[in-house]
Order: C-alpha cells, then structure tokens, then sequence
C-alpha cells in the first residue's frame, strides 16, 4: 500500500494536475468513475507499472520473512542404563530419602545437580563384592609374604641337611680309600642316596620358594589389580543410577514417579532447557531467490510477537550455504523431485547489534525479521560509474520503505493478534 501511494504521488497525481489544469476537467463532471480510466490512463498504467516495480526492487534488496524464531536447544533427560526410579529430586514437592514423589512437571536445576536416581541395589552388591575381592587378594598377599619365609627357612634347613649328608659321604670315601675293610660298600651306596634325596629337597625348597616370589610379585598384585578394576567398574556403574544435569537450566515436562521404568532409548525422563537457550540469536528462513542478497554483516531488523511494539537491531552473523529442503536419506524407494514440498528457505542467523538486545524475548517466539542490502563500497569505488551509483543510491534509499513496513507491522501485531485472531 505504501509503494502504491507513494507511486501514484509520482504519475498519478501529475496526470491528474495535467488533465484539471492543463485541459479544464474537473472531478465529478469530465472525470467520474465511468471515466476516470479514460482520462487517467496514463496516470494509473504508469502508477501499477512502477509500483510493481518498486515492490520488486524492496523486497529483493530488503528481503524480509515472516519465518524468524529463537530456536533454542533441549537436553534430553535420560539415563545410560535402564532402572526403577527409586528417588527424585527436583520439582515441586519432591521429598529426598523419605519415599518422594513429584507434583509439579519443571523445576531449576544448576550443573552437576541431582534430578533422579534408579534403584541401584545391584550396583551397590557388585560394588562390594569387588571390595571383598581387594581384601581377600591381600591377605592372601600375606599369606604369600609369610609362606615365603618359611620357604626361606626350609631352604636353609634342607641346605643344612645336605652338607651334612655330604660331608658324612666324603668321611665314609676317605676312610675306604685308606682302608677298604673299614668301611662297607654298602654304606656308601646308602650315603649317596640320602646326598641325591637331600639334594632334590634342596631343588624343591628353591622351586617353592621362587613360585612364592612369584606370587607376590606378579599374580597376587595382578589379581588385585583386577579386583581393583572392577571396583571402579562397579562405582561407575553406581554413579550412573544417578542421573545429574548437564548445564545450568530448567527441567521442563518431567512426569517421573518413583517407581517408574527409564529406558536410554525409549523412555526419556523429560528435557533440560539450558539457561542460556535461545539468549543470544534469532534465527530466520529467507525466500531461496535472496541467496545471492543476503551476506554476513547485513543490518537487519526484527519484531517479535513475544515483544510487542519494539523493533530489534540486529545483523546478520551467518547464512547457510544450503537449503534443507534438499536433504536426501537412504531409503528403500528412489526420490522423486515432484514429491518436494513447499520450496525451501534461506537459513539466516541474526544476531542483536546491542549488547542486551533480546532481552525480554521469549525463546521460541514467533518473530517478523528485515535484512537490508547495503551498496556502499559499491557506491565510494572509484570504478563506479555515475548512472550506477545514482541507480545503487536509490536501491538502498528505497529500504526505508520496508523499515516503515516493518514499524507498521510491529505496531498493528498485537492488535491483529489479540483482536482478529478469533480470541
């Protein structure tokens, strides 16, 4: 409607004049309704051409669209293993240790914070029977260090015994060497089978010996070890029964009662908004014909339905350099092109030009957004000729029209909203 005004101030209000005062006819007598094309023409076929014209020009140098939200991200609430909820901790009513139960569905939470636990009987029984573990490996540590005392002492023993055996033997030799008649063969057969066997004492004493070493240097510690590990195995699957938030935020449709099933894929508890969700950025979908206007540092301008009556500097930080309509998966058919959609749209990141500047919009809320091309580079090159830079002057000059849209739109919004909207 304003480029329509604004146009016919430049070719139909000059017919007009032409016609009253140039050539005498007046309103209500030459010019009526029946005649008004007739002696307007000129006038009105200028008026449409220019402003179509014009329309064209704004709204593909000053894309605007009313597809702009504040997308913000939502954490799953779900555990890493499936259980019994066995206690809750946050929302309204929640009651620790005593049987508690939820009557609200959201409450605050900070990071770290506790917001259910699952039964975790289980894990707390192989938890301690991995403790019983560590403490039966080291007594049994013990009882290896004292064996091989002991092993020390028999060596000796045995040891002991052998030299005795074997300087009777060499006594017995010596004696029948000098006299054979003092001494009888079969004694020192006797002998040198009581040297063998206490040698072999020996061999069996050094052999225990060195297997009790061995224990206590590698199989207990290693058994221990084991033990160990599966202890920390058992305390992480304990910590896991309790489920803890991620981020600071707020914990939203939380439904849980104790006594509920949880499962990782099929039954999340609820979702964790993050407290800074949907603060910083606002995301809007431009038609795909702007691709080659919208740029990173554009200005841009936004309104939105959860603030009324207040337009947001802003400028654009990013733009995909793809459209998401055009996303194939693997499937069991082939894609047919004609089953695409509603053509889709340019993602845009907008985000305020002032520090502060969302503050008071919702996350979520539905907003109306203006980016608005600038040619001033262009415009101070000195390459650039004087018909262009007239032309580029008045492509940007002509984004104010769009600014004044977007005012009039942010102040009929929540009229339009709460008056016509079927409330």
């Amino acid at each position: 409607m304003l480029e329509l005004l604004f146009c016919s101030l430049l070719t139909i209000l000059p017919d007009y004049l032409f016609r009253r005062y140039g050539q005498g006819r007046r309103i209500g007598k030459e010019i009526t309704l029946y005649s008004v094309w007739f002696e307007l023409r000129w006038g009105i076929t200028a008026c449409a051409m220019l402003t179509v014209g014009l329309i064209t020009v704004i709204f593909y140098n000053h894309p605007s669209t009313t597809s702009a939200t504040l997308y913000f991200r939502a954490v799953p609430i779900v555990p890493e293993i499936n259980g019994r909820v066995a206690e809750i901790y946050v929302g309204s009513g929640a009651r620790v240790g005593v049987g508690p139960r939820v009557e609200g569905v959201s409450g605050r939470v900070e990071k770290g914070a506790p917001i259910f636990r699952l039964d975790s009987s289980r894990q707390e029984a192989a938890a301690e029977a991995a403790r019983r573990k560590i403490v039966e490996t080291e007594a049994a540590l013990s009882v290896a260090r004292s064996e091989l005392a002991s092993n020390e002492s028999k060596i000796q023993e045995v040891r002991s015994d052998l030299q005795q055996a074997q300087d009777e033997l060499r006594t017995k030799q010596e004696l029948m060497r000098r006299n054979p008649n003092v001494v009888a063969e079969r004694e020192i057969e006797r002998l040198q089978v009581i040297v063998a066997g206490r040698e072999a004492a020996v061999n069996s004493a050094v052999a225990a010996r060195d297997t009790a070493q061995i224990r206590i240097s590698t199989l207990l510690p290693a058994e221990k070890a084991s033990a160990e590990a599966a202890l920390a195995q058992a305390q992480v699957d304990l910590d896991k029964t309790v489920i803890r938030a991620g981020v600071t935020g707020r914990v939203e449709q939380f439904v849980l009662r104790v006594g509920d099933i949880v499962n990782p894929l099929l039954r999340p508890g609820g979702v964790l908004i993050p407290e800074e969700a949907g603060r910083f950025s606002l995301q809007a979908g431009f038609s795909q014909i702007e691709a080659q206007v919208m740029k990173v540092g554009m200005v841009a301008e936004a309104t939105c339905l959860s603030k009324p009556w207040t337009v947001i500097p802003m400028v654009v930080t990013g733009v995909q350099d793809f459209i998401a309509a055009g996303q194939i998966r693997s499937g069991e058919q082939l894609i047919d092109v004609q089953q695409t959609g509603r053509a889709g749209t340019i993602l845009t990141f907008l985000e305020p030009l002032y520090p502060d500047g969302l503050d008071g919009v919702t996350p979520g809320s539905s907003c109306i957004a203006n980016a608005y091309s600038s040619n001033h580079d262009v415009i101070q090159a000195k390459e650039t000729g004087a018909v262009r830079r007239v032309v580029l002057h008045a492509v940007d000059a002509v984004g104010l029209v769009h600014a004044m849209l977007l005012r009039i739109q942010a102040l009929v919004l929540p009229i339009k909203t709460l008056v016509f909207s079927g409330h």
